[in-house]
């Protein structure tokens, strides 16, 4: 469990930073070499360099090198099992937002009744 909260940690924690939430759109398209990566954002290199360590080091990016050219790919896993995550949750959600449901409808129904029956009495 422990290695798996951690997984999830670094994924969520990558995902926290547009910059990086943007360069991950753009390795989505196709792979991108670092410097054709680091085109698209105004910060200088060893600023988008550190963004692309954080998202390796959370297993999002694989980087291939030739040479000197980096190619960065991106990497899905970690989505699906943060997705997965997510959507435990969003089903538990779901349950207890339909029992809040049913209870105020039920309360709402309590409600007409009595609110019938005080005016039949009047």
């Amino acid at each position: 469990m422990g290695e798996y909260v951690d997984i999830l940690d670094d994924t969520f924690s990558a995902l926290a930073h547009p910059t990086r939430r943007k360069m991950m759109e753009l390795l989505a398209t196709k792979d991108l070499c670092v410097t054709e990566l680091a085109a698209h954002f105004p910060d200088v290199l060893n600023v988008v360099s550190k963004h692309i360590k954080y998202l390796e080091r959370a297993g999002l990016v694989k980087r291939q090198r030739q040479g000197r050219v980096h190619s960065l790919h991106l990497e899905v896993a970690p989505l699906a099992e943060a997705s997965a995550f997510i959507e435990r949750y969003r089903k538990r959600w779901e349950r207890q937002l339909d029992r809040l449901g049913e209870y105020m409808d039920e309360l709402q129904q309590t409600r007409t009744r009595n609110a019938k029956s005080k005016s039949k009495t009047a």
